[in-house]
């Protein structure tokens, strides 16, 4: 099994800044994707920021260079830094992990989501 944790949520004011951490855990042989999504109410899930090992990283439109992914492979971590964040980012941010084990076919697992609310 595959365990994905992600932590840092908060309220937090428009323009103020907030950082997400993201941790996964278990057997696997490698971890080929990681990306940070949000749902707001009423909204789909879209993504905001992925890496991947083979095409790299990639954000979401409405991110205009606030927002920055970064991974720690030796913690199977990854985080997202988001800054000058606005009420319109407010949302429950999930974190995706795809990962590839011996004998299985790859696999994705999502976090349980964190919340982001952004907020005067």
């Amino acid at each position: 099994q595959v365990q994905v944790v992600e932590s840092g949520g908060g309220l937090v004011q428009p323009g103020e800044s907030l950082g997400l951490s993201c941790v996964a855990s278990g057997r696997f042989f490698s971890i080929n994707f990681m990306g940070w999504y949000r749902e707001a109410p009423g909204k789909q899930r879209e993504l905001v920021a992925s890496w991947h090992s083979g095409t790299g990283i990639k954000y979401g439109d409405f991110v205009k260079g606030r927002f920055t992914i970064s991974r720690d492979n030796a913690k199977n971590t990854v985080y997202l830094q988001m800054n000058s964040l606005n009420p319109e980012d407010t949302a429950v941010y999930y974190c995706n992990v795809g990962v590839t084990r011996v004998g299985r076919p790859y696999s994705t697992y999502w976090g349980q989501g964190t919340q982001v609310t952004v907020s005067s």
